[in-house]
């Protein structure tokens, strides 16, 4: 697992796990990962200071041992849910179902299909699919309303 602070194209600062640098590259170029203030698909690595530990704070500490080492490459973040989160989680569950059961999947041709909804050359339905961060960049300065699917916490583990 690797952290990341990450910034947005305002300025607002936040930080992400991932399972590798790959997977960072790999979900910025789909445009998967958002800034939790403005939901901006345009976001980059913030310049982060890197953990220095003084000599003296060297001198203290063991080096650490390979168990130690193995541990804590194979732990991931974890957390407890309070009630409200755990009926906000259920609540997500249940709009990305109906979404997914009500509306037509049609894949890569999202930003064409949501063109020809929006300006009436199709009919009017629900659709969801893939666009890239310039696809979504375009259809949000044409005035065309869509909001991100993002995959579920349980889709991951």
């Amino acid at each position: 697992m690797i952290r990341y602070t990450l910034a947005c194209e305002r300025k607002h600062e936040f930080e992400i796990w991932f399972n590798s640098s790959a997977d960072y590259d790999k979900q910025i170029k789909r445009g998967l990962v958002t800034c939790p203030v403005c939901n901006s698909a345009k976001v980059d690595k913030a310049i982060m200071a890197p953990a220095i530990r003084s000599s003296a704070r060297r001198r203290a500490e063991p080096p650490p041992t390979a168990e130690k080492l193995s541990a804590t490459t194979e732990t991931a973040p974890v957390a407890m849910l309070s009630p409200q989160e755990t009926e906000f989680r259920t609540k997500l569950r249940e709009l990305h179902e109906h979404l997914t059961k009500n509306a037509t999947n049609v894949g890569k041709a999202f930003p064409e299909e949501a063109r020809k909804i929006h300006y009436g050359e199709a009919e009017q339905r629900s659709i969801y699919g893939e666009a890239s961060p310039e696809d979504a960049k375009k259809l949000r300065e044409e005035g065309i309303e869509f909001h991100p699917l993002p995959p579920l916490p349980d889709e991951k583990n």
